[in-house]
């Protein structure tokens, strides 16, 4: 079996999905899955809020970086989120509430974002 290492950026990944879950737990967020993946995308965090049911995409940049976290996301990454969102809820078998949220962590500075991808 091989050791399991992980790159500088995929450490730094987990470092800030850490973070951000830390930030969201403070504000009253329960986890319910970190990492969820399928064929379709990945979510980084699934929480509750509440009734509602709060995909989380974290997106970290250094402090002084030409585009900022949130900035970072563009259409096909919104796509894959959203594709992954919908996979996670045919689990259901009635659609709770839920909605994708956004944590943007821009050197220290830690923006959550509500609502931040609409579908």
């Amino acid at each position: 079996m091989w050791p399991t290492r992980l790159s500088r950026k995929q450490e730094q990944g987990r470092q800030g999905e850490e973070t951000a879950l830390a930030y969201l737990r403070r504000h009253g967020l329960v986890l319910i899955e970190a990492n969820f993946r399928c064929k379709l995308g990945e979510i980084d965090l699934i929480l509750r809020d509440g009734d509602t049911l709060v995909f989380v995409e974290v997106r970290q940049r250094a402090a002084g970086a030409q585009v900022g976290a949130a900035a970072s996301i563009g259409p096909a990454k919104i796509r894959r989120i959203v594709r992954a969102a919908m996979c996670y809820l045919q689990r259901f078998a009635r659609m709770p509430p839920c909605r994708i949220d956004v944590v943007a962590i821009d050197g220290n500075h830690v923006e959550w974002l509500r609502n931040a991808i609409e579908v």
